[in-house]
């Protein structure tokens, strides 16, 4: 991958923010080029863990045993949400939030031991897998030792400490990053889990509370030690600016909601254009259908998405620049929204409906297609103006591969859509689908094509 850099703007409110009365960064400017994404995230498939809720005792061992599975399925890259131990003053439920978190370098004696942690992420590696871990920054569990240890580290309003004022999040203590000392042991847990345990990157809960310049320190400091993948979520754009330093990728939220509103007929499929997050300094976004928030808060995939519906969907998250994520469930189109706080084991044969073909499929295509890599944005990418607003139609190129994706996101029929000026000229079927049926391969469609209701192909040049 090519190597980061922060445009000048950027880098110049950098520059400021460190030398600034305010700023506790007290080691030497960051080199601008350190921020890149891992050649690995190149292909990645990422798969959120809800760990609690996979299997029956909801463990690290237990879970490890359907790794084989997951690999089978295309997966590549594992996101453990958190896996530390969770307080239990002002507990929320009766297990308590993954994100109230009582020690930073120990993990919920519920899931097991280190040990645990340590073998699961040494089989995965061996596998072929990377691991990412969910790491919170902005807050704390009531019963972290840092509260009696380190009050100062807490924002405090009238000599208490508080929870992050007007978001709802009472089991949570609010952390003061205007504390060097809290800021540098934060750093320091996070590298805990690079030295220890060896995972390869973080998902970054809730990053835009948490201020910029101390994940530019964090990323500088932790890529000394290994070179990792940083996501954030921010889900509303607040930290754009994260994503000129610190984070490859951000979710691509917006991306999200129009494809969910495309699939229930509220908006045409031109719509999608507008909201692909830019690729600058070669970052890209995560795509996705699904997430543990959206899951246990919003809806469920089967309630977004229809069983002719989802085929394309998926192929269009595998498909355009960026990453896509696979929500423990999504496999088999979970149609019940999981609880948070409470046991609550998935199903397995709940539903009747299996994807694992249809994701090894496109991981297949995402991994052996240079076009199709994550960072492959820019001059790589291009939307192609069919004339008919319900027809979603791109094209990528990189080191002499071109892949071009055309799909009817409508459940009427396109009738006569000219194709003529987008094929390749030796042009071959690499997937395609209508409907709920789909495949490898198929047939070329002609110059002038009457789209199926939910018909897409995915073309390779040949």
């Amino acid at each position: 991958m090519k190597k980061v850099k922060m445009n000048l703007t950027a880098w110049m409110l950098f520059t400021v923010i460190l030398l600034c009365g305010g700023c506790s960064f007290k080691g030497p400017t960051p080199d601008p080029t350190v921020s890149k994404a891992p050649e690995w995230v190149e292909s990645a498939v990422i798969y959120e863990v809800n760990l609690r809720q996979y299997t029956p005792s909801g463990t690290i061992n237990e879970f490890s045993q359907h790794l084989k599975e997951l690999k089978d399925m295309g997966v590549n890259t594992l996101w453990f949400m958190p896996i530390h131990p969770i307080s239990i003053t002002n507990r929320s439920g009766k297990l308590g939030s993954y994100y109230s978190v009582d020690d930073y370098r120990d993990v919920n004696p519920e899931f097991g031991t280190r040990e645990d942690f340590k073998e699961l992420v040494n089989k995965a590696h061996k596998m072929g897998f990377h691991v990412i871990l969910d790491w919170v920054a902005n807050h704390t569990g009531w019963d972290n030792a840092w509260i009696t240890e380190h009050p100062d580290w807490y924002t405090q309003k009238d000599g208490k400490i508080i929870s992050p004022e007007g978001m709802g999040w009472p089991d949570v203590a609010d952390l003061n990053y205007d504390n060097p000392d809290m800021r540098k042991e934060m750093i320091d847990s996070m590298k805990y889990w690079l030295t220890e345990f060896d995972v390869d990157g973080f998902r970054c809960d809730y990053a835009p509370g948490v201020p910029a310049d101390f994940w530019y320190e964090a990323r500088y400091e932790l890529s000394k030690v290994k070179d990792i993948y940083m996501l954030e979520e921010d889900l509303a754009g607040q930290a754009k600016d994260n994503l000129e330093y610190a984070f490859d990728s951000n979710y691509a939220a917006k991306v999200y909601e129009t494809l969910m509103a495309v699939g229930k007929d509220a908006k045409t499929a031109d719509r999608i254009k507008l909201y692909i997050p830019s690729s600058e300094n070669n970052t890209f976004p995560m795509y996705y259908l699904d997430n543990h928030d959206v899951n246990s808060y919003d809806r469920t995939i089967a309630e977004a998405f229809s069983p002719e519906v989802l085929p394309s969907m998926y192929s269009v998250i595998f498909t355009l620049p960026g990453v896509p994520l696979i929500y423990s469930g999504d496999e088999i189109a979970y149609d019940k929204s999981i609880a948070f706080m409470e046991k609550d084991t998935i199903d397995w044969n709940r539903t009747g409906r299996d994807y694992r073909d249809l994701i090894k499929a496109l991981s297949e295509l995402k991994s052996s297609h240079p076009a199709l890599c994550s960072d492959n944005t820019g001059e790589g990418f291009e939307i192609i103006d069919t004339g008919n607003k319900n027809i979603f139609a791109y094209k990528r190129i990189a080191k002499g591969d071109e892949v071009i994706c055309i799909f009817n996101l409508s459940k009427r029929q396109q009738e006569g859509v000219d194709l003529s000026s987008i094929f390749p000229d030796k042009g071959e079927v690499l997937f395609c689908g209508v409907s709920d049926s789909y495949g490898i391969g198929g047939e070329l469609p002609g110059d002038t094509h009457t789209f199926e209701p939910w018909e897409f192909y995915i073309i390779g040049n040949k």
